[in-house]
C-alpha cells in the first residue's frame, strides 16, 4: 500500500506481517493435527486394553430378604351346602371329614374275661397310732370292777346213770366257775351281771339222749335229741340268751322218743354244760 509519505516502507511491512501471521496459522494447524493424533492413539490404547481388561468380574447373587408380616385374616367363608347321603359305597376318608351329630349312648356291652390275679404287692410303712380313746365305763359297783363285769362256768357230769326226764342235771366236776354263779349241787346258773349270755352242752353216750337248755327268762327253750344204735354219739347245742340279776338257767333231760328200758341204762355217760357272759347291759 503506498501514501504519501513513502509507499514502500509500508508496502514492506505490510509483507512482514502476512508472513509471520501465515507462520503463525501454520503453527496452530500443527499443534491441532499433533493434538488429534495424540487423542486417535490414545483412544486405540484405550480400545486395545479394554478388549483384555476392562470386563468387570460378575457379582455374587444377593441374599433373601426377611419373611413378610402375616396379612390380615380373610373374611368368613360361606356355609357349604349340606351333605348327600349315597347309596353306594363311600370313601372313608371322605367320612371323616363330614361330621355327623353326636348319637344316642349304646347299651352297655358284656362283661369281659375275669383278669389275671396280679402279684401281691410289698407289705406297707406301719400306720401311725391312732388317737386315745375314750375312758371305759366302770361296771356294777364296788371297788373290785373286773370281777363285777366277769362271769363264766363250764362242769361236767361223770354219773353212769341215765338223767331222769324233766329234772335239772347236776354235776360232779367244775371245771371254771368265775366268779361262783353256777352251784354245782343244784344245777343252777344265777345271773348276777345283766347282760347276754351264752350257753352250750356237749353229751357222749351210747343210748338215745334229749336235752335242752332252760330257764326262767322269756325265751324258747330250744330242744336237742340224739337216737343211735349202741355207738358213742355226740349231741350238742347252744343259744344265746339276755338275763337280768336273779333269773336262772339250767340244763335238763326231757321225754322225747326213747325206749323205756334205756331210760335204765348205766353204761358209762358224759355231760358237759358251760356258760359265759358276753357283754353286759352297761357296756
Amino acid at each position: 500500500m503506498l501514501n504519501k509519505r513513502g509507499n514502500s516502507v509500508y508496502f514492506s511491512q505490510f509483507q512482514v506481517s502476512c508472513a509471520a501471521l501465515t507462520q503463525t496459522a501454520i503453527w496452530i494447524m500443527g499443534v491441532y493435527y499433533g493434538i488429534e493424533v495424540l487423542v486417535g492413539m490414545a483412544l486405540l490404547l484405550t480400545s486395545s486394553q479394554c478388549n483384555t481388561s476392562c470386563q468387570g468380574t460378575d457379582g455374587h447373587p444377593g441374599e433373601g430378604g426377611r419373611a413378610g408380616r402375616d396379612g390380615r385374616p380373610g373374611a368368613k367363608g360361606e356355609k357349604g351346602e349340606p351333605a348327600v347321603r349315597l347309596t353306594g359305597p363311600v370313601d372313608p376318608g371322605v367320612m371323616l371329614m363330614l361330621k355327623g351329630e353326636i348319637g344316642s349312648q349304646g347299651k352297655q356291652g358284656p362283661m369281659g374275661p375275669k383278669g389275671f390275679r396280679g402279684v401281691v404287692g410289698t407289705a406297707g410303712h406301719p400306720g401311725s397310732p391312732g388317737p386315745q380313746g375314750p375312758d371305759g365305763k366302770i361296771i356294777g359297783s364296788g371297788g373290785n370292777v373286773p370281777e363285777q363285769a366277769l362271769s363264766a362256768f363250764s362242769v361236767r357230769r361223770s354219773d353212769h346213770s341215765y338223767p331222769a326226764y324233766g329234772q335239772k342235771v347236776t354235776y360232779q366236776e367244775t371245771l371254771v366257775n368265775i366268779p361262783g354263779d353256777f352251784n354245782a349241787a343244784t344245777g343252777y346258773f344265777t345271773c348276777r351281771v345283766p347282760g347276754v349270755y351264752y350257753f352250750t352242752f356237749q353229751s357222749v353216750a351210747k343210748v338215745s339222749v334229749c336235752l335242752r337248755i332252760a330257764s326262767d327268762a322269756p325265751f324258747s327253750q330250744p330242744g336237742f335229741c340224739d337216737y343211735n344204735n349202741n355207738s358213742d354219739q355226740v349231741l350238742s347245742g347252744g343259744v344265746v340268751v339276755q338275763l337280768t340279776a336273779g333269773q336262772k338257767v339250767w340244763l335238763e333231760s326231757f321225754k322225747d322218743q326213747q325206749q323205756d328200758a334205756e331210760a335204765n341204762d348205766t353204761r358209762e355217760k358224759q355231760i358237759i354244760f358251760n356258760g359265759f357272759l358276753v357283754f353286759s347291759n352297761s357296756d
